[in-house]
Parts: C-alpha cells; sequence; structure tokens
C-alpha cells in the first residue's frame, strides 16, 4: 500500500478511509521536505495533518526537523526555544487540540545547558493540546562518507533519558532516527505497544538501512512502528530518503510513502497484537537480562 500524497485524491473511498477495522486504532505518519522557512514548514504540517485527521486518524507523527532544515546546522540553534514557549510549540499544542488528536511532535530544536547547543526534542501532546511528554535524542548523527559529512554532536545536545508513556492506544515508546541503530534503547523501554521513530534519514544511508531497521525493531519487540520521514532534495543541499512507514508487529508494512509529501495511514490493532504475543511470546523468553 502506498501512501496519500498532497498532490492526489486518496485511493479510497472517504467511508473506507474514516472507518477504521473494529477494535482499531488510526494512526498516521506525516512525510514533508521541510526548508528554512519556518512558517512555511509550520503550514504544510497542518495541511497534511488535518488530511490524516480527515481520514480518522487519532493519533499523528511529524518527522525529525519537520519545523527547519536550515541553510546551516547553525540554523537550528538560532531557533531554539525554551520548553513549553515558543511558536513551534504553540503551533504543536493547538493543532492536537483543534483537530482531536494526539500528536507526536517529530522534533523541535529547545533550549540545552549550552548556548551553542540545541536539545533534538521529540514532544507529544494529548488531544486537549497538552504536553504530555518529551525526549531528547539520545544517539547523535555522525557519517564521514565520500563527500558527505555529518555531525550532530557539533550543535546538538545528547539527552540520556528512555521515555515512554501510557496513552489511549497503549503504551508508546519514543525515538528519533539515528536511535533505530541502538536495539538497547527499545529494550530499555519496556513492554511497548507502539515505536515512534521520527526521521530524517540520508539518501544515502536510508537506501541501505532504513526499511531494514525499522522491521527488525518492530519485529524484535513484537510492536508497532511509525515512522515519519523527510524525503527529497532540501533548499540546503541535503537530500533525505523518505518511504515513511508504519509497520506491524510481525514485521509487515501496512503503508509506505516512497517519496514527496504526504500522509501514511494504517490501523492498529491492539487485538491482534496482543494474539502475537501469546503465539510467540519472546518478550517473555528474553535471559540475559536475568544473568
Amino acid at each position: 500500500m502506498r501512501g496519500n500524497s498532497i498532490n492526489h485524491a486518496p485511493a479510497a473511498s472517504a467511508d473506507t478511509q474514516n472507518a477504521p477495522v473494529n477494535g482499531s486504532i488510526r494512526v498516521a505518519a506525516i512525510q514533508m521536505t521541510a526548508g528554512p522557512d519556518i512558517p512555511r514548514n509550520l503550514e504544510e504540517a497542518r495541511r497534511l495533518l488535518e488530511m490524516a485527521a480527515s481520514q480518522g486518524a487519532r493519533l499523528a507523527a511529524l518527522p525529525e526537523y519537520f519545523c527547519l532544515m536550515g541553510m546551516r546546522d547553525a540554523d537550528r540553534v538560532a531557533a531554539r526555544e525554551q520548553n513549553k514557549y515558543g511558536p513551534i510549540q504553540e503551533f504543536l499544542s493547538d493543532t492536537a487540540k483543534c483537530l482531536g488528536i494526539w500528536l507526536i511532535g517529530g522534533s523541535v530544536p529547545l533550549a540545552s545547558s549550552r548556548p551553542d547547543k540545541v536539545r533534538n526534542s521529540c514532544l507529544v501532546y494529548d488531544d486537549q493540546g497538552q504536553q504530555v511528554a518529551r525526549y531528547d535524542k539520545i544517539h547523535l548523527f555522525g557519517l564521514e562518507l565520500g563527500d558527505e559529512r555529518y555531525a550532530e554532536e557539533e550543535t546538538i545536545e545528547a539527552g540520556c533519558g528512555v521515555v515512554s508513556l501510557e496513552s489511549p492506544f497503549g503504551r508508546i515508546g519514543l525515538s528519533i532516527c539515528y536511535d533505530l541503530r541502538f536495539p538497547e534503547l527499545y529494550r530499555s523501554m519496556g513492554r511497548v505497544d507502539i515505536i515512534f521513530a521520527p526521521a530524517a534519514f540520508t539518501a544515502t544511508t536510508g537506501k541501505a538501512h532504513w526499511e531494514t531497521l525499522i522491521r527488525a525493531r518492530a519485529i524484535e519487540n513484537l510492536a508497532y512502528v511509525v515512522a515519519p520521514a523527510q524525503a527529497g532534495h532540501h533548499l540546503n543541499g541535503r537530500e533525505t530518503h523518505g518511504d515513511s512507514m508504519i509497520v506491524d508487529p510481525w514485521g509487515i508494512v501496512l503503508d509506505r510513502l516512497p517519496s514527496g509529501s504526504g500522509v501514511v495511514i494504517a490501523d492498529i490493532n491492539p487485538e491482534y497484537q496482543a494474539s502475537l504475543r501469546d503465539s510467540l511470546p519472546a518478550l517473555n523468553h528474553r535471559i540475559l537480562r536475568h544473568c
């Protein structure tokens, strides 16, 4: 299945799009090609979230850096906000409340202990617009491959706390992009039902590893994984992989959007997940934690 691009009408009828399977919850992953203009990025994010809500999504997630892909890495430092204050966070709160959805806010640059760095923070808002969780990205991306060089540690201060939270949809685990390469993070969350991994994977690493990592995290945790991503060529010259997807606990890709801006939609079924965990109780068979 392919996600809905903003340039095309949904393939299914409105009745089908707005009617989740009995007992299931509709979730959405937003794919964007953000640029250096924050108001324009927020406008696009709002349009895509409205599309997701109109299709019955009760829980939606934006990609990493949805609000800003600056011309320089230092631009994220200049755009930093104090926790719970600022236009980006106001946008997330207002949008969640207005649309009546739970919103996983991709990542937002928040002030850190150092003036030259930010925390890359994933913020969660309930359907009343209240911030109910914050996760600061722990693993900072670094790559030197050919002409490509990335060093997030130069402008981002790493977080140190694993974050999971209860929600009306089950227990949620939070991660961001490069975290996908570190399975011990997800084990540290405990038994989570839905993992979120907003990302801005490079085209190079995404082509090689993106789908494999997402499906592996779903399979080993018997959890749904929702992975909204940046996609395409950005004004700063960076190219991101896209291919936002939602994967079920058996590792099956329920929906994806290979390229372009749009919405990926799928239904999360707690009963199906519980039956898989009963049939294959791998989470109960872990041994090393007891050694």
